[in-house]
């Protein structure tokens, strides 16, 4: 493969695209997603306080995840098929509202009481994870409604995503420890609402949406036909799947056990914030670089990502673990600006949201499975030996994954001006 082949920049021909600043839909959209992105990176920290505070212990933890991360592998299909038939702006409005209903109630019981029982926390986390599988698909497939250049637009949401993925369990931890842990949950319900209220006004903004009256079990079908027929697309998840069975699943409770145990706590968070430093590090790289072979470039990049799971496995010391996770934070923040561009750039906006919602239930289906497998693999070989096993999969994966032509071959899809609004759409 030449070097011209994968490339990186921009054909000297080609006008460039206008910023997603400059559009007030991307700026609305980006502060929409920011807010919930960052009451997403609360809720696990309150979470885990609230339930250990109630006296539930680490097994009543796991089984409020389980209530909350459960409904959002059950329903994000239909997720998907209800954002293409009413519009994705419309699903995340009435999302975000339900989670902000559920949280308010979360935190007034938790006001009320010492001891909410584990059953009243995992109902309401139920209904948040449901909301959260109906915002998941429209979030994806509103990036070319609001943006041009939707490279650029998912680099800065990557960037925006590491943000908050820092700064929520700190922001909760604070509020926790100099407030109350309800009080955490009513900044969570308060991100949920500004991300509602900064989308209202784009629930006019004139979109392609599937109008046909055919019932739900036929539209299921067109998003898996739509899936299926792209080889590229289903390659991906494929292999992406089994990634999050070895890869992703042990890499975070192994790897966290035993960076604590070698470098501390602190120093593990330190090595935490090094791999949010590589993500936003990734993001800006991913704006300004162009490939014309995306899934390739990104999967080269991807490869860095093995670095994670070998530092605490091989036991390196703190700066090479930091650095370590610098690089492999960029290599996953590259490959998902190349990953979300391609899917959003190559797949009809009628059937985006039920594409994207094959994506997101592909993606995170097994991690839990993966984790939940870590413990008694490390019990059985050791935590060191999985997470080398998991470093060298990662490698073979990706080599896996580009030795699909389809995957190899898929070329960057040109720019689409976004479309023009009818007359008397309200600007927004």
């Amino acid at each position: 493969m030449s070097v011209d082949d994968t490339t990186l920049p921009r054909k000297q021909h080609e006008e460039p695209l206008p910023s997603p600043w400059r559009s007030n839909r991307f700026r609305l959209f980006f502060t929409a997603r920011s807010a919930s992105l960052l009451a997403d990176g609360m809720l696990m920290v309150s979470l885990t306080t609230a339930v250990l505070g109630a006296g539930h212990g680490a097994s009543g933890v796991g089984y409020a995840l389980a209530a909350w991360m459960t409904p959002i592998v059950l329903l994000v299909l239909f997720g998907g098929v209800l954002a293409d038939r009413f519009t994705p702006q419309l699903m995340m409005i009435c999302a975000d509202l339900v989670r902000m209903l559920a949280m308010i109630t979360l935190g007034a019981l938790l006001f009320s009481s010492d001891r909410v029982p584990l059953w009243q926390i995992m109902a309401l986390m139920a209904l948040s994870g449901a909301a959260t599988a109906m915002f998941q698909p429209g979030m994806a497939s509103m990036v070319p409604r609001v943006a041009e250049d939707i490279q650029k637009a998912n680099a800065l949401l990557r960037i925006s995503e590491a943000l908050s993925t820092l700064l929520g369990p700190g922001l909760a931890g604070v509020l926790v420890a100099y407030w109350q842990v309800s009080g955490s949950y009513l900044v969570i319900a308060a991100a949920y609402a500004l991300s509602a209220l900064v989308l209202l006004p784009l629930r006019k903004l004139h979109t392609e949406r599937d109008e046909g009256d055919a019932p739900m079990w036929r539209r299921l079908a067109t998003g898996w036909q739509e899936f299926r027929s792209r080889q590229w697309l289903w390659g991906v998840i494929a292999v992406w799947s089994v990634y999050g069975l070895f890869v992703f699943g042990p890499a975070l409770p192994l790897g966290a056990a035993l960076m604590i145990e070698q470098h501390g706590a602190s120093g593990y968070g330190w090595i935490a914030s090094a791999d949010g430093a590589g993500t936003i590090i990734g993001g800006l790289i991913g704006m300004r670089v162009r490939p014309r072979r995306p899934l390739v470039a990104g999967a080269l990049a991807m490869l860095c990502f093995a670095l994670n799971p070998l530092a605490p496995a091989l036991e390196w010391s703190f700066a090479a673990t930091a650095i370590a996770h610098v690089i492999a934070g960029y290599g996953f923040a590259f490959w998902g600006v190349m990953w979300a561009t391609s899917v959003q750039s190559h797949i009809p906006l009628t059937v985006l949201s039920r594409v994207s919602a094959y994506d997101v239930a592909g993606s995170i289906m097994v991690i839990p499975l993966g984790r939940a497998l870590a413990g008694p693999a490390a019990d059985a070989f050791g935590a060191n030996e999985v997470l080398v096993f998991s470093s060298v999969m990662s490698f073979v994966l990706l080599a896996a994954m580009l030795s699909v032509p389809a995957i190899r071959s898929l070329r960057r899809a040109p720019a689409v001006p976004l479309h023009t609004k009818p007359e008397g759409e309200p600007a927004v």
